[in-house]
């Protein structure tokens, strides 16, 4: 199993920016699909992003599409998610995941978590 852990979180105001990144251990990052996503108080997990081996795949949800980007470097073992002119709606925990090889968009499939980091987005 790979261990993850997330940081570049916080509390900003609308339509700044923030840089997550998680950070694998125990098996390299380059053997492994690398999932973004985040939960809202009251609702369930939902995918944001997703970045496949090599980086030549990354589907994003409709609600960042334009404002979110996704990115890898294998050599330092790290994932990370840009996230630009954000909005109250994206105040969430934000949770990588990892799952092994193949490209995926459901929490169901990813077989690895980070421990999340809050992002608050205030007005």
């Amino acid at each position: 199993q790979v261990q993850l852990v997330e940081s570049g979180g916080g509390l900003v105001q609308a339509g700044a920016s923030l840089r997550l990144s998680c950070e694998a251990s125990g098996r390299a990052l380059r053997l492994y699909t690398m999932g973004w996503f985040r939960q809202a108080p009251g609702k369930e997990r939902e995918f944001v992003s997703a970045i496949s081996l090599g980086g030549g795949t990354t589907p994003y949800a409709d609600s960042v599409k334009g404002r979110f980007t996704v990115s890898r470097d294998n050599a330092k073992n790290t994932a990370y998610l840009e996230m630009n002119s954000l909005k109250l709606e994206d105040t969430a925990i934000y949770y990588c995941a990892a799952k092994y090889l193949t490209m995926g968009t459901s929490p169901a499939v990813f077989g690895s978590w980070g421990q999340g980091t809050q992002v608050t987005v205030s007005s």
